[in-house]
């Protein structure tokens, strides 16, 4: 008998095996339909040798020392902040906007303090913000806001971004001074031997079973248990009672080159006729050394994999008739962006995590009488250093200085990084 199944092995089901099995003591089987654990934020070694993410960038960021903490019992750092460059007008500049966007972009030579007279002079003012399009027009006008922002927009939601709710582009900062970085969270970080890596060792608690190319709805009759936590798409959960709630998915499609480096940055943003949204380099990501590189490009579509909620009125009110079920269904705890059909970050995901499971322990709080990095500190070489990270620029800094060539395994000479069905 299992105290808990876990429905998802991404951020929000992994935090909450490794919580209630090193806390609590009970006993959980994870379960995914996918053929690894670590859901999207899944890394692997690619033919070649060089690690990549299989659905896309993700880049771990969060103001949240809590959860920088809890993360860091788990895996070492390797510091870094996130730079993007928009092709626009047959230039890259740099995006978010920011004074060298601006002056490269119009041959000027503006100050911060002039560049906030120019983007006074454009925006367009208005009453009220409701849309994605009110929100750029009225910070920096009409002329960036095609640029910059409609294009990308219409081909990541397909829809115009007069149609679509403020938060996504609210997303998106304006500056007038020159910094680059895509980020300002306190924490900029990526996990030093990859996510997969991270993951792995949040269920390696052996209270924690793990299932692998299995639908829940497979097994839940079959393998007795007391709690269920889902993680999956919560219309999915209903058998689609009220229809369909809409999600955005991505084709990917990864390259491998014969050059050490291909792009002048992380990410080049495409936001104009192309197909495709956006091209990721991973070695700047990783810091893996390697005389290839591997690229991914992202094509947006309507079907698919569900990756991002749609954030639009009507889609809200369906997913709170949703959330009128989930509420009144005893035994069943929704977490995740798609349980909860809320475009979240990974660190406020791994945040809602540590929230439920506070929830269930009656705890104000995740902390435990007792750390976790003990326990993972018996199974890694390098837990010394992972036990004595200090929660601040400094320990970001100790981990960036570490060679690359030595932290992460490269040229594919790694162990796997995949985790094998219990």
């Amino acid at each position: 008998m299992f105290d808990y199944l876990i429905v998802g092995a991404g951020f929000s089901g992994s935090v909450l095996a490794e919580r209630l099995a090193s806390q609590l003591g009970k006993k959980v089987l994870v379960c995914d339909r996918r053929n690894h654990i670590g859901g999207n934020a899944y890394d692997h070694y690619n033919d070649a040798g060089i690690l990549v993410h299989k659905y896309g960038p993700h880049i771990f960021h969060t103001n949240s020392r809590d959860v920088f903490e809890y993360l860091s019992n788990f895996t070492e750092w390797r510091r870094y902040e996130h730079r993007v460059l928009a092709s626009v007008d047959g230039q890259l500049v740099p995006m978010p906007i920011n004074l060298d966007t601006i002056n490269k972009l119009y041959g000027l030579n503006l100050t911060s303090f002039e560049l906030n007279d120019f983007f006074a002079s454009v925006a367009e003012p208005k009453e009220s913000i409701r849309t994605s399009e009110d929100v750029v027009v009225s910070k920096v006008g009409r002329e960036l806001y095609e640029k910059f922002f409609r294009n990308y927009t219409i081909k990541q939601w397909g829809i115009d971004p007069s149609e679509l709710d403020k938060s996504v582009t609210a997303r998106v900062p304006t500056r007038t001074n020159r910094d680059d970085r895509y980020f300002t969270d306190t924490y900029q970080a990526m996990p030093l031997h990859g996510f997969t890596r991270m993951f792995e060792n949040m269920l390696s608690h052996p209270n924690i079973k793990v299932m692998l190319n299995v639908d829940y709805r497979e097994i839940q009759k079959m393998i007795p248990f007391k709690e269920m936590i889902y993680s999956g798409p919560v219309d999915e959960f209903f058998d689609y009672r009220y229809g369909k709630l809409p999600y955005r998915s991505l084709d990917f499609k990864h390259e491998t080159l014969n050059e050490s480096v291909h792009q002048p940055a992380a990410v080049v943003n495409y936001p104009n006729e192309h197909l495709y949204t956006r091209v990721t380099e991973f070695k700047y990501l990783t810091g893996q050394e390697h005389t290839k590189t591997s690229l991914v490009y992202e094509y947006p579509k309507a079907e698919g994999d569900p990756y991002y909620p749609v954030p639009r009125p009507e889609n809200a009110e369906l997913y709170k008739q949703y959330k009128a079920l989930a509420d009144s269904t005893p035994g069943v705890h929704f977490v995740g962006r798609l349980a909860t059909y809320k475009y979240y970050n990974m660190d406020q995901v791994v945040a809602q995590a540590l929230s439920v499971y506070a929830k269930i322990t009656e705890r104000p709080s995740w902390h435990p009488e007792e750390s976790v990095a003990a326990r993972v500190s018996a199974k890694s070489p390098s837990s010394d250093r992972r036990s004595e990270i200090n929660l601040d620029q400094t320990s970001l800094t100790h981990a960036a200085n570490s060679s690359p060539a030595k932290n992460i395994e490269k040229n594919g000479s790694s162990k796997s990084l995949s985790t094998k069905a219990d």
